[in-house]
């Protein structure tokens, strides 16, 4: 399904499941395929997925710069005007969480609550050298068999995850063409995160508590190299009711099909309920 935005991109949504609505926002380079190992899990729950602009079945935009946590926000809250829907709930899985507590504060009557998939205030510098590695660069594979061989050997803090789930994911993650397998987003994207002003990181820490009063949970994994777990403790400290564990063998991001991530999935859609 399409909508289209107040500058007039289409943007694609999944919209599926009956029961609290919840926002699921993907990762910076990902798309709505993000929650496909956690949905057939989910019940008493509809589960909305959008692929922001320049990614996934989107639009891209000719303006780079509109790729931009903001503009990002806007789309979703657009999307659920789109929708009727006063307000939701938020699994937000990296970008997609930095995207929840930007509308904390942005428009936080439309938020029941938000859940945070690997992701939190502070950014360790290891977790964004390792993004700007790859970020909007076609990777070296020519085929999907190829990539998914060589992922678990180049893909670090992943443990026993069978050989099935590292084919889907690179059917997730790129397109097999003639020429090899390209990126499902704009590679402009590139050219957004460089564009923006990294000499001094931003505090967000007054967004995370603009979240006062409404339902949080927290999914870090084990492994992550983006989130650490001082940053954890500190966000249990300004949030003692937050529902909080580590999916286990796993790094930047969970898979969210994880037990303990369920089990908190699951809580928390209660919790917002």
């Amino acid at each position: 399904m399409f909508f289209t935005t107040s500058d007039g991109l289409k943007i694609a949504y999944r919209d599926q499941g009956s029961g609290v609505p919840i926002l699921c926002l993907s990762g910076l380079t990902r798309n709505s395929t993000d929650f496909d190992y956690m949905t057939p899990h989910i019940q008493n729950a509809r589960l909305i997925a959008m692929d922001y602009r320049g990614r996934g079945q989107s639009d891209f935009d000719s303006n780079f710069e509109n790729y931009s946590i903001v503009r990002e926000g806007q789309d979703a809250v657009e999307l659920l005007d789109h929708l009727g829907l006063d307000s939701v709930g938020i699994i937000g899985t990296s970008r997609g969480g930095l995207i929840g507590m930007g509308l904390a504060a942005a428009a936080p009557e439309r938020l029941r609550g938000v859940l945070m998939n690997d992701i939190g205030p502070v950014l360790e510098p290891d977790g964004l050298s390792a993004i700007m590695g790859f970020l909007g660069r076609r990777p070296k594979f020519k085929t999907y068999d190829e990539a998914a061989a060589a992922l678990p050997k180049i893909t670090t803090g992943f443990v026993d995850v069978p050989a099935a789930r590292w084919q889907q994911e690179v059917r997730n993650r790129w397109e097999q063409r003639d020429d090899g397998l390209r990126l499902r987003y704009d590679p402009k994207l590139r050219d957004a995160i460089e564009a923006a002003d990294h000499s001094v990181a931003p505090d967000m820490w007054p967004f995370f508590d603009e979240l006062a009063g409404k339902p949080i949970a927290l999914i870090r994994g084990e492994n992550s190299d983006l989130l650490s777990r001082d940053t954890v403790t500190e966000m249990q400290k300004r949030r003692p009711d937050m529902i909080c564990a580590e999916a286990k063998k796993r790094a930047h991001i969970p898979y969210l099909d994880e037990p303990e991530s369920l089990d908190v999935i699951n809580k928390f859609i209660k919790a917002i309920s």
